[in-house]
């Protein structure tokens, strides 16, 4: 058979789509609304928020979102739905946000420190933040949302490889939990988390981004044509791992010189250790060999030459591969998040010097279309929250 393109069905199949998307972002839409974002005519609109309402995708509200003429009220996903226990998780900690069914916030964000010398230790620590939320909302049914560290394969819900983790086999986290606590499970990578947060929390994002987290390591998401670009292996966005120096140390992907080596907040911290080892005993006044993330930040603010160096020297590390992931993808919206975030404007501009050359960029007098590379403005909580769009994300799918 050949496919004679969209008939009236897919058509309607879209739209279905993109208002129930629009739902999601808005929390709560009018007709009018979703016809001025969509161009649909009134009469169509709702027609269609009809078959959702029919199908239970949407539920309708008296609530008016104008004050002007007569309103029918607005739509909304339906309240009554499952809450949502968004998660990101490392072997160190687990910080955690409820959410209801529109993915709104229920209580506060909350920090756990973990310690977990082995792969059970991590899943009951799981398991116990939900039994906390499971006390306040004994009524409810809570479904589990899971940003993991490192590599994930969001099909099968396997942890395959965690770098801060003292174990390396895999862990099988969506069948184990579900299996023990008799709930949903929806778990992926967490710079995917932040990447589903910028797409659905900052309505000033375009159809193509991407998101990088320069922390303990260094990830990236890319999301194109508004979707997550995951790859057929679910290894997109390695960004960390794209080699620098290829005569540079070892990385724990197995090659040398990655960019997580020279430019991480634990390569910055390995390097100072390594320095102190070559100066005398009596000369350094920090101990730089128990030196953490904080205090090398404090130090770099404080206008420690040595420090200064070190951190300007990763950042142009970084500029360089993101200039050519720039030139390949053409993705010309940035977004930095992680610890090193705090390094502040001087470490954004030591990337953006490196990024600056980009001969493709475009001659714009008004700098629409040139790049911007900047930090994202999300809260920790909101950044929580962006994994919990993976149900969302699910919702569309079947429509």
């Amino acid at each position: 058979m050949f496919d004679l393109g969209l008939n009236n069905q897919r058509v309607r199949h879209l739209n279905k789509r993109i208002l129930l998307a629009l739902i999601y972002r808005y929390k709560h839409a009018s007709k009018s609304m979703l016809a001025q974002h969509t161009g649909l005519s009134i009469p169509a609109i709702g027609k269609i928020l009809e078959e959702l309402l029919d199908e239970g995708k949407i539920e309708h509200s008296d609530r008016m979102l104008s004050n002007r003429g007569l309103s029918g009220g607005s739509y909304q996903i339906p309240a009554g739905n499952a809450l949502i226990l968004c998660m990101n998780v490392t072997p160190n900690c687990i910080e955690s946000q409820l959410v209801n069914s529109q993915i709104l916030p229920l209580g506060e964000y909350q920090f756990t420190a973990v310690s977990a010398p082995h792969p059970q230790d991590l899943l009951t620590a799981i398991e116990q933040v939900y039994y906390q939320k499971r006390k306040l909302y004994p009524q409810r049914t809570i479904q589990l949302a899971l940003a993991i560290h490192g590599q994930v394969d969001p099909v099968t819900g396997v942890s395959q490889n965690m770098p801060q983790a003292p174990w390396k086999e895999h862990i099988e986290m969506k069948y184990l939990l579900e299996e023990k606590l008799k709930t949903r499970v929806l778990l992926d990578n967490d710079c995917v988390m932040l990447a589903l947060a910028e797409k659905w929390q900052n309505t000033d994002n375009q159809q193509d981004f991407c998101v990088i987290n320069v922390d303990y390591g260094i990830g990236s998401s890319f999301v194109i044509n508004q979707q997550i670009y995951r790859g057929s292996l679910y290894g997109s966005g390695q960004i960390g791992h794209t080699i620098v120096n290829p005569d540079g140390v070892a990385c724990d992907c197995g090659r040398y010189g990655c960019l997580e080596t020279v430019a991480s907040l634990s390569a910055l911290k390995k390097r100072a250790r390594i320095w102190l080892k070559s100066q005398p005993h009596n000369s350094i006044q920090t101990d730089w060999d128990s030196l953490s993330s904080k205090q090398l930040i404090e130090r770099y603010h404080q206008g420690d030459p040595q420090v200064q160096s070190w951190v300007d020297s990763a950042a142009s590390a970084i500029g360089l591969s993101l200039y050519n992931f720039l030139n390949i993808l053409n993705i010309n919206r940035i977004y930095f998040y992680g610890r090193s975030c705090a390094f502040g404007d001087r470490w954004l501009s030591a990337i953006m010097r490196q990024t600056g050359f980009n001969p493709f960029d475009p001659a714009d007098p008004n700098m629409t279309n040139a790049t911007r590379i900047g930090f994202g403005q999300l809260t920790r909580p909101q950044q929580i929250m962006g994994i919990g769009y993976l149900y969302a994300e699910k919702a569309l799918e079947g429509v």
